[in-house]
């Protein structure tokens, strides 16, 4: 299990659109759905990884808690799944329905929509403010498989309040770390590697 960074994409980066099928409704969930939200986190995740493994749970948590206060979660697969099958669509959906996850789960077939936002891992988390400035991007925790540590969402949980609490920025935003995204073969990203 090798540890991929976050590309620390540069803050104030506007939020790359994206039309993508949720797998649990099949229906078309796009950047401008949110339009009413405070705040958007888009999350690149998958079920296999064991840094998603992880956090799963907490993270579920974490947004039914946040969505109350304005913030919308969005969750965007974007592996091979001719080559990682345990991230198909159909095994996406039963993830989703084991893990109840209240915020749509996103297919990102082409792999554009993560070289858009130059997602690099799994989890890989991007957080926009009300007008769709990139104001974080960065680890949910320093909880990793294995280091014991508990799953809290703290950094996370810092970033949100202050972006809905004032809008401001915290300063220190360190990468989330996680299982590079599986590109397929000859489409990985010149940003990658």
């Amino acid at each position: 299990m090798s540890e991929t960074p976050s590309t620390m994409l540069e803050l104030g980066t506007k939020a790359p659109n994206f039309s993508l099928t949720d797998v649990v409704t099949n229906d078309t969930v796009s950047l401008s759905d949110f339009e009413d939200s405070r705040a958007l986190l888009v999350i690149f995740m998958c079920n296999h990884c064991p840094y998603v493994k992880n956090i799963k749970e907490a993270l579920v948590d974490f947004a039914n808690e946040y969505e109350e206060k304005g913030l919308a979660v969005v969750a965007i697969s974007s592996n091979d799944v001719e080559n990682y099958p345990d991230d198909s669509p159909k095994k996406m959906v039963e993830d989703a329905e084991k893990f109840g996850y209240p915020f749509p789960y996103l297919y990102d077939e082409t792999q554009e929509v993560a070289k858009a936002y130059k997602a690099a891992c799994t989890p890989d988390f991007f957080l926009f403010n009300e007008d769709r400035e990139l104001v974080y991007r960065g680890q949910f925790d320093d909880s990793r498989p294995g280091n014991n540590k508990p799953v809290t969402g703290k950094d996370m949980r810092e970033a949100v309040d202050k972006v809905l609490e004032d809008g401001s920025i915290i300063e220190d935003q360190k990468p989330s770390m996680g299982c590079n995204i599986k590109w397929k073969k000859g489409k990985e990203p010149a940003y990658f590697g």
